[in-house]
């Protein structure tokens, strides 16, 4: 079965939503479909992001990476944050974290990028073994700090 990745534009706004609705669920957010849908399809309609959608030969959702445009002073190069990879369960061990791991990877290169950067939960193993098998480092060097302004 072929499955192919390419990147997101206004007509996939409902193929992605559910993915990005699954997505938040994974890290404890109660589902909001209207919220997910909203949210990237103003990502996409305002091009705040790049969205790679992977699909199967019938045109099935089968998962969603999302990058952010940074930049590093230090360095004085574009740098993608990749934000968001999810694949659903059924996806799961068919090559299809590693698809999309890869359309970012070609994609940050195609716009100049000195490289691609992520985080994920200490916790989640099997994201980690991915990424480290793409040949993603773990920084050791740098402490991420969150300033949380939603609690007023």
């Amino acid at each position: 079965m072929t499955i192919q990745a390419r990147r997101a534009r206004m007509e996939q706004v409902d193929a992605v939503a559910p993915l990005f609705d699954a997505y938040r669920q994974f890290y404890k957010q109660p589902s909001n479909f209207e919220q997910s849908r909203a949210f990237i399809a103003e990502r996409i309609e305002r091009d705040e992001s790049a969205i790679f959608l992977a699909e199967d030969e019938q045109g099935s959702a089968l998962g969603f990476v999302q990058l952010y445009p940074t930049f590093s002073s230090i360095d004085a190069h574009r740098t993608w944050l990749l934000s968001d990879l999810f694949t659903t369960p059924q996806a799961r061990g068919r090559g299809v974290g590693r698809l999309l791991m890869n359309a970012a990877r070609d994609f940050a290169l195609e716009t100049g990028a000195k490289g691609l950067v992520l985080e994920t939960a200490t916790d989640n193993f099997t994201a980690q073994r991915l990424y480290e098998s793409l040949g993603y480092i773990r920084d050791t060097g740098y402490y991420t700090y969150l300033l949380d302004l939603s609690q007023g």
